[in-house]
């Protein structure tokens, strides 16, 4: 039989981790960690980590991802997002390894108005961005091209962790509640992507051994209002709220942050799905998939 492929996953107990974790194919040995066991600030500790269990495949899902905070604590963005892949990338450069990447639509500005295909130019906006634009050219520096793939991702939610639809059940419940509109910025343009697929897409990459530069998200094109929207009418179609709340399109300039977002960040995923050999399924079908997996309220 053939030896097992060694994976060194980092972000265990996020919400893309935690799909990795359910859905580990056969023929994977999984070192999962979390915070706990290893902390991606910590350059010498990520470069160790690879020393000891000699992976096959690090593959990097943790990440610093609180958008706004980045903009007070870039320090600490950065360690996270930029020294953690660049010190793995230069480990594994020893040790014979290979690299998998989660990265994100905001190493784009948002500003060309269609997909934004795997080569194009990085510019990113605020501090997560550019801290994960500095992780990937780290660990492009670091490790043999063959030997490294860079997965940029958009909007990814699931049903843990902390994320858009989670929040998005919450608000329509109260709002329906109090008879209030909720407020859902209209303006910005990318694909919701749920954990299940983006989990599904990470490891065909390590199966088949894919490296280079590559998008996946769900297919098709929301707002975040359009996403509001389905999740409100989804959930109570499916009786996890009694009612959605009636959702008011805002503006960007009415919803103030104290990170700039990109206003269109959509993924060309053609190639991408060619190489992995998914097909993907629309945004709204995940969706439905990602409600069903929330316990209904009891009474």
């Amino acid at each position: 039989m053939p030896e097992p492929v060694r994976v060194l996953l980092t972000g265990r107990h996020g919400q893309l981790g935690q799909a990795l974790v359910a859905s580990v194919p056969a023929g994977i040995e999984l070192i999962a960690t979390g915070r706990g066991e290893l902390d991606l600030a910590d350059a010498a500790a990520c470069r160790s980590a690879v020393e000891q269990h000699r992976p096959d495949w690090v593959l990097n899902a943790g990440a610093y991802t609180a958008v706004d905070r980045a903009e007070s604590e870039p320090a600490l963005a950065e360690a996270v997002n930029a020294g953690a892949p660049g010190a793995f990338a230069a480990a594994l450069a020893s040790s014979g390894g290979r690299l998998l990447q989660v990265s994100t639509d905001f190493v784009f500005d948002g500003e060309q108005g269609h997909p934004y295909a795997p080569e194009q130019a990085l510019a990113p906006l605020g501090a997560y961005g550019a801290t994960k634009a500095e992780g990937e050219r780290r660990a492009a520096a670091a490790l043999p091209a063959e030997r490294l793939c860079l997965l940029r991702t958009s909007w990814v939610y699931g049903p843990v962790g902390a994320n858009f639809c989670l929040t998005m059940l919450r608000l329509h419940r109260a709002k329906a509640a109090a008879g209030e509109a909720l407020g859902v910025v209209a303006d910005q343009v990318g694909c919701p992507t749920a954990t299940a697929g983006l989990a599904a897409a990470c490891w065909r990459v390590i199966e088949r051994g894919v490296s280079g530069r590559h998008h996946w998200s769900d297919c098709g094109a929301a707002s975040w209002y359009d996403f509001a929207v389905a999740i409100g009418a989804q959930a109570a179609a499916r009786g996890l709220i009694d009612a959605p709340a009636r959702v008011k399109p805002i503006t960007t300039a009415d919803y103030p942050t104290p990170a700039r977002r990109p206003s269109y960040s959509l993924l060309e995923t053609s190639t991408t799905r060619h190489a992995l050999e998914l097909e993907g399924q629309h945004w709204q079908a995940a969706l439905a998939e990602v409600l069903a997996q929330i316990p209904l309220p009891t009474a």
